[in-house]
């Protein structure tokens, strides 16, 4: 399987504590796969939401205007139905309702030419959580260094 990597979210690995993963398929038009082939997509400020009739929507993520297109480009921050299956839906929805998880996507990617987002089940990080995880990192940073003092 050919994966090409288009955008990660660094930002969702510092917020959140991500539990459970899951591949979905988006709903673009033309213009936007070739401006997702030219690599240019934001992940950071977006948003998975599920609405009242059991589908799932992502808000904010932004894929700019495709440079070479004409009057019928793609409105850059509209919000993209992804594709997941019924049972996927009711296990994400139900575990969401009970631990008070939320949705966030953590990459966007090319499977076999298709246009995949993987999204994490997340649980949101304190403060004092993200500055242990610093600490950590930092005295991982030093080892690999050898830097002792």
């Amino acid at each position: 399987m050919g994966i090409k990597i288009i955008a990660n979210n660094k930002r969702a690995r510092y917020d959140y504590f991500l539990e459970e993963t899951f591949e979905a398929g988006l709903v673009l038009r033309g213009t936007e796969i070739k401006s997702l082939r030219g690599g240019k997509v934001t992940l950071s400020e977006s948003y998975v939401s599920i609405d009242k009739e059991g589908e799932v929507w992502i808000h904010g993520m932004r894929i700019p205007a495709y440079e070479f297109g004409n009057i019928h480009n793609h409105q850059e921050d509209r919000k993209r139905k992804l594709l997941l299956h019924k049972k996927e839906i009711e296990l994400i929805s139900h575990k969401m309702a009970t631990k008070g998880l939320t949705l966030v996507p953590t990459k966007l990617y090319f499977k076999n030419s298709l246009v995949k987002i993987e999204i994490a089940l997340a649980k949101g990080k304190k403060k004092y959580d993200k500055r242990e995880d610093q600490a950590k990192k930092d005295v991982e940073r030093k080892l690999r260094r050898g830097d002792f003092s």
